[in-house]
């Protein structure tokens, strides 16, 4: 599923749909489709060689519990559960991630809105780096790879 058009119309936009209409933006698209091309290049449900599961890679203990308990994520997270049909507890979240794009796209735009920073500006790549790092704390941050793969989400969000 490595077509940016195909997640975009698949898994994000119907995402958006389950969310408050505030979440749905250029900036947020943009960040979701980068740091899926960067986690997963879009392709990976399963992390290989690892816990993570989904498009945008998430661990049961880590982005699942911290978007299922935050304050500013929480309700909307538990509202996504329901459209979803899977009850909205870490590990039952966590095993649909693989299976379920739409509830990925939908945690993955949940995990950004809990940082209190504004979304970057569109095109300012070395800030949404850091965005990236500071929410989804990667284990092994590859820095070689994100100027291009960011450049290509942010192409894609400019042409929608």
């Amino acid at each position: 599923m490595s077509d940016l058009a195909t997640v975009y119309n698949t898994a994000i936009v119907p995402a958006y749909d389950t969310l408050p209409g505030r979440m749905s933006s250029v900036s947020a698209t943009v960040m979701l489709l980068a740091i899926g091309l960067q986690e997963s290049r879009l392709v990976h449900r399963r992390q290989i060689r690892g816990p993570a599961r989904g498009l945008w890679q998430f661990e049961r203990d880590g982005g699942v519990a911290g978007v299922l308990r935050h304050p500013s994520t929480r309700e909307a997270a538990r509202q996504v559960c329901v459209e979803r049909a899977v009850p909205a507890v870490p590990g039952d979240v966590y095993h649909r991630l693989e299976i379920d794009d739409v509830l990925a796209a939908a945690f993955a735009r949940l995990l950004l809105w809990t940082d209190a920073k504004p979304l970057p500006q569109l095109g300012d790549e070395a800030t949404a780096w850091d965005y990236y790092i500071r929410n989804w704390r990667p284990g092994k941050p590859h820095p070689g790879t994100w100027p291009e793969l960011y450049d290509r989400a942010l192409r894609f969000g400019l042409s929608l």
